[in-house]
């Protein structure tokens, strides 16, 4: 058995960055950007009124009186000059009039007619935004998983389209007789798929394009048949039939249809069966079936390497910290996951693990919220004690 880490930097050799493919802004949101969005513009391309007031020339003083002009509203620039005396009524965004210097705010002021006067105790503004002071022509949006507000940068720097990193297509096949897909009447002897609907969303939510195939059977003919159905995928992923059993086909057809092993089994809990190779030249991640096994590692395999082939680089899940609300026994050989609620505290979150960890237990999983992290060979620890956690 190998470790969880060394089994994931083998996952990570699998797979490189795919290519790319150009969106319109308006389909780009979560999607990956490939290569720098970069500024067409400056933002904002014009001096800007930061209030509604009245633009005007110096510093005045209280009860000084100057003489409107004109108007300026967004999108309607007031094209004369001001002048010394003179005032032109502006309104937020409107680009600030040639000649003015300062914007004094609507509420600094009396207006009778067309002249307005300066009150006591008039700020000293001058609200104006700079031409280019959000960012200026050239100024780039580096590649990153693109979030809502991102999109408002990009548009603003006037680009319809991006160019992303096409998503991963990720073909999944649950693998046993003992399966038959939700709404069907299962035999006496038979159990409902689920995981690999847990394992789509999963991918999906990742930005991935999962494709369900259909179970396949324990024969060798018939597992045959559905791992030749991958055609077009990145990423292939089986689940269950992965262990040592004489009924556990999918490493002994895989190889014969020239899978190229990278490792079998992992020092970890849930978890122990995982599997992972190439198969024709796609990597290819072989889960255990036990439900709670297989989700697990799809948070820790799975997921950081749709976000590698995404080019989001080779990273492990991203850990945090807490505090254990309870007393735990050692962990023996294997690294554990342990299903855990979080809770609040003082300081870092308080988490504790559920009392049932068996690896068939859906409905703990849907309680959970977290991974409590045990490492291999971790001796008793007390409640107190600051843990390493992965989100749920």
């Amino acid at each position: 058995m190998i470790t969880v880490d060394e089994a994931l930097a083998r996952c990570f050799a699998l797979v490189s960055p795919l290519g790319t493919e150009t969106v319109s802004l308006r389909h780009a949101a979560g999607r990956v950007l490939a290569h720098p969005a970069i500024a067409r513009r400056d933002q904002p391309p014009f001096a800007a009124s930061a209030m509604d007031g009245y633009a005007l020339q110096g510093d005045p003083a209280p009860g000084d009186s100057f003489t409107l002009i004109g108007e300026a509203g967004a999108g309607h620039a007031f094209r004369g000059q001001v002048g010394p005396g003179q005032a032109v009524r502006i309104f937020t965004g409107a680009p600030i009039p040639d000649g003015a210097t300062r914007v004094v705010i609507q509420e600094d002021v009396d207006r009778h007619a067309d002249r307005i006067t300066l009150r006591a105790g008039a700020d000293s503004g001058p609200h104006i935004r700079p031409l280019g002071q959000d960012f200026r022509a050239g100024a780039m949006l580096t590649p990153r998983r693109l979030r809502p507000h991102d999109l408002a940068l990009v548009a603003a720097m006037n680009l319809p389209e991006v160019t992303v990193t096409r998503r991963p297509v990720v073909a999944i096949i649950a693998t046993g007789d003992e399966l038959v897909m939700p709404g069907e009447d299962p035999g006496p002897d038979q159990i409902i798929a689920s995981n690999a609907f847990a394992l789509a969303a999963m991918a999906e939510a990742e930005g991935a394009e999962a494709r369900l195939l259909p179970i396949a059977r324990d024969t060798e003919a018939e597992l045959f048949t559905v791992l030749s159905m991958t055609e077009g995928a990145d990423l292939i992923v089986t689940i269950g039939g992965a262990s040592v059993g004489d009924h556990d086909l999918v490493g002994r057809v895989a190889e014969s249809m020239g899978m190229e092993r990278a490792f079998y089994k992992i020092a970890m809990r849930p978890g122990k069966p995982l599997m992972a190779g190439r198969l024709r030249g796609v990597p290819m991640l072989g889960l255990p079936g036990n439900p709670v096994s297989s989700i697990v590692c799809g948070h820790l395999f799975l997921l950081p390497m749709i976000r590698a082939l995404l080019g989001l680089g080779e990273h492990p899940p991203a850990t945090r910290r807490a505090e254990l609300a309870c007393d735990l026994g050692p962990t023996g050989p294997r690294s554990h996951y342990m299903r855990a609620r979080l809770s609040p505290g003082t300081g870092l979150p308080r988490i504790t693990p559920f009392d049932r960890q068996d690896s068939a237990l859906i409905t703990i999983l849907t309680e959970a919220d977290s991974l409590l992290i045990r490492p291999a060979g971790d001796g008793p620890i007390a409640a107190g004690t600051e843990v390493d956690f992965l989100p749920i």
